[in-house]
């Protein structure tokens, strides 16, 4: 007869049962692993994470990333820590949990060098951010973005026709939307930028698209709204320069309602749509308005100022 198996983590003792097979007692242990690296990676954080130093950047523990992709990390954090300069709330993007994280885009840099920082401060822990397959084309962003988990979108048209003829080389069986729910079902966080296309407006956004409200109704998983705002940005600017200073501002978790028939309606997805992305506006300092997204417009909504633990 086969002994129980003891297995201990975080100064607690499981038995598991005798009669596990190898296959079963893998799984275990594997989902043993990942619960004690969370514990050890979630811990009381400060409101307002500061630019890390570049030895900070090099030996800092990366506990969810294999050896490679903790190379690879380092030295993206290394352009990274020049632009982002300050992330507050990051607390409410910790931990194992599912989550949708929704950001205003604003640059194209900012697909690499936020998505970074943010998986730098979670120890490594990724965030499945969409990507445009045209990045995949970008050498070397293409690299970084296999390696982080993105999920490649491959719907837009190239404005450069000869580009088109790779886009089938990044198209999956499934659609990014049903990729995107099966990591929400393993538990694993997604990041979108409702928007849809760079947004270079310094002052409004984009009336977006309903891609992360449908996911966050459909899922139960709630929306964390983000801001991305640009400090060092003179005043009656016309357009957000490719390299301006970021700061990242993480609002607390917005849990979706429930949808009265279980799935939900177009009225219900567009009003969930609105409160994300009004939130989103207050949080980047931007304001937004329906526009396009529906057939009656709705006043602009303007972005009030942060509360004074957010604005530090």
């Amino acid at each position: 007869m086969n002994a129980p198996v003891v297995i201990a983590t975080e100064g607690k003792v499981a038995a598991a049962p005798a009669n596990l097979r190898a296959p079963d007692l893998l799984s275990l242990m594997a989902e043993v692993r990942s619960r004690a690296m969370a514990a050890r990676a979630v811990r009381p954080v400060p409101p307002v994470q500061p630019v890390p130093s570049v030895r900070e950047v090099f030996f800092r523990r990366l506990p969810f990333l294999q050896l490679s992709d903790r190379i690879v990390f380092r030295f993206i954090m290394l352009v990274a820590r020049r632009q982002v300069v300050s992330i507050s709330g990051i607390e409410h993007v910790q931990g194992p949990h599912p989550f949708i994280l929704a950001l205003n885009h604003s640059t194209r840099r900012e697909a690499v060098v936020v998505p970074a920082a943010l998986i730098f401060h979670r120890g490594g822990n990724l965030i499945h951010f969409w990507s445009d397959w045209i990045f995949r084309l970008i050498p070397g962003v293409g690299m970084i973005l296999r390696r982080s988990g993105t999920i490649c979108v491959p719907t837009k048209r190239s404005r450069y026709r000869l580009l088109n003829w790779f886009k089938p080389l990044f198209t999956q069986p499934d659609p990014a939307f049903r990729q995107a729910r099966v990591l929400l079902e393993s538990r694993r966080p997604v990041g979108v930028f409702p928007e849809g296309t760079v947004n270079r407006d310094p002052s409004r956004l984009l009336p977006g698209r309903f891609g992360a409200a449908r996911l966050s109704l459909e899922t139960g998983v709630p929306v964390v709204p983000a801001g991305i705002r640009f400090p060092g940005l003179s005043e009656g600017r016309a357009r957000v320069p490719e390299r301006a200073a970021i700061e990242i501002h993480i609002g607390a978790p917005l849990n979706p309602p429930r949808c009265a028939n279980g799935k939900p309606s177009f009225a219900e997805v567009r009003a969930w749509h609105s409160t994300i992305m009004s939130e989103i506006a207050r949080l980047s300092g931007k304001t937004w308005e329906w526009q396009a997204v529906g057939r009656r417009l709705a006043p602009a909504l303007p972005a009030p100022a942060l509360p004074a633990a957010d604005a530090a």
